[in-house]
């Protein structure tokens, strides 16, 4: 397939492919695949038992012929375990040489847990393998073909020594537990696991280099280096390290997710993989998501409490005018007085129901007029700013829905925020229409009346 064409027909059956019968892993699925378009690794961040070594066990799947590797590293592993054993053949020969073969240095695709329990001498062979995908066989540097790793870990290093070796996973993900909403799905799940057919075979390594050969060449658009310069001031304010290297392999990856979509550019919606490339630890993720959520996706909290006070305040008002005992030259208080003391016990007689109508305040259509005119001023500025979120709302989850690599439970959550906060707007709406119809239902009283005092809020 072109990068250039509708990338829904490849992308998506392959996504499939990696979360079939995963809980709450589209996040992880879509960083895991991105980072192979891009030639990265990534870094799973989690307690055990929560789908790590099975999505990097599918991302092979999706690389037919791939050759896969897998170890779980302690303290005790040794080189041999990882790089193969030496050559028997080449030391009768003075040669120090591994039989790589089977081994991480002849690997496509490999999976390594608990990765920061390596000891330092397998720690410094992985660095060169993983950045310049070079490996020291004897006397001979070879290269690897090494198109992903995937390292797991129960938690972030706390080694500094090990720093530079976490910083070489560009992309890293926190995967939890599933959640209480979704624990039933968890256990009502095929315990057997999904049987997942053949992947289409569409990440061969010529596919791979036109995608990144045609991602070089994508710009930037105004708008995402605008964010990027907001991203870089908030990692300031936040007192968050990014190094010059890291915001560069970002945009390598943008560009490569831009072009996996036929974008003619890299726009702001790319961005959602920020919080997994410069959040240094687990805790920084949620502020780099909102960061995103709020720049990108506008679900920063409207400033409308001074209106719903005015909704409210208009309310109170209507309901004082309402109970206001009538004038004192008004005698139907008297008269209702009379007609509750003769009517029967425990019925509601007509003459009540009319003397009750009738014992209320009656106001002068000046003031009415003025109580309508007040509530209008307000209904004005309801409803245009409804239809301002309404109009923002189709943009922004139109945008959100039409991009290939956006999780669904951001979606979701992107989607969640914009219909509450328009069908806020709306019941506002409706409850300040009924407020002011009350004030022009008010019992007139036709004389020349003064303009009542604006309601305050």
């Amino acid at each position: 397939m072109s990068p250039h064409q509708r990338p829904d027909a490849t992308w998506a059956p392959l996504l499939a492919e990696l979360e079939c019968g995963l809980l709450q892993r589209d996040v992880a699925a879509r960083a895991l695949l991105l980072a192979a378009l891009a030639g990265e690794h990534v870094l799973l961040l989690g307690p055990p038992g929560t789908a790590k070594s099975e999505l990097a066990r599918r991302l092979q799947r999706l690389l037919p012929g791939a050759r896969y590797f897998e170890r779980l590293l302690t303290r005790f592993t040794v080189p041999e375990e990882l790089f193969g054993p030496l050559s028997l053949r080449a030391l009768e020969d003075d040669r120090y040489e591994r039989l790589t073969e089977g081994y991480l240095p002849d690997a496509e695709v490999a999976f390594l847990d608990e990765v920061f329990k390596a000891n330092s001498a397998i720690l410094n062979t992985l660095l060169g393998l993983l950045h310049e995908r070079q490996f020291d066989n004897g006397s001979q540097r070879v290269l690897v073909p090494l198109v992903c790793l995937v390292g797991a870990s129960n938690e972030q290093p706390q080694d500094d020594s090990l720093l530079a070796f976490y910083d070489r996973f560009l992309l890293r993900v926190p995967v939890q537990p599933v959640d209480d909403a979704h624990f039933s799905a968890l256990l009502l799940a095929d315990t057997g696991g999904a049987a997942l057919g053949p992947a289409p075979p569409q990440l061969d390594t010529a596919h791979l280099q036109t995608l990144r050969e045609t991602a070089a060449q994508l710009p930037l658009a105004e708008p995402t280096l605008a964010l990027l310069r907001r991203a870089r001031e908030h990692a300031r304010q936040t007192q968050q390290t990014v190094s010059d290297r890291r915001w560069r392999q970002l945009v390598t990856l943008l560009q490569v997710q831009a072009a996996s979509r036929g974008a003619a550019s890299v726009d702001p919606w790319d961005l959602w993989l920020l919080p997994f490339v410069l959040a240094s630890e687990p805790a920084q993720v949620p502020g780099w998501t909102e960061f995103f959520l709020q720049a990108v996706a506008h679900t920063t909290p409207l400033a409308v409490d001074g209106l719903e006070r005015a909704v409210l305040a208009f309310e109170q008002q209507l309901d004082t005018e309402r109970r206001a005992p009538p004038d004192a030259q008004d005698d139907s208080a008297g008269k209702l007085a009379l007609a509750r003391a003769i009517q029967r016990p425990g019925e509601e007689s007509e003459m009540v129901r009319i003397t009750s109508e009738r014992a209320q305040r009656r106001y002068s259509r000046v003031h009415i007029d003025a109580r309508v005119a007040q509530c209008e001023e307000l209904q004005v500025r309801l409803l245009a700013l409804h239809a301002e979120q309404l109009a923002l709302a189709r943009e922004v989850v139109g945008q959100a829905r039409a991009h290939v690599w956006l999780p669904p439970s951001w979606l979701l959550q992107i989607e969640a925020v914009h219909g509450e906060r328009c069908g806020q707007l709306a019941i506002w709406c409706a409850q300040h229409q009924s407020t002011q119809q009350g004030f022009a239902a008010l019992p007139v009283n036709e004389e020349a009346g003064a303009l009542p005092a604006p309601v305050s809020w």
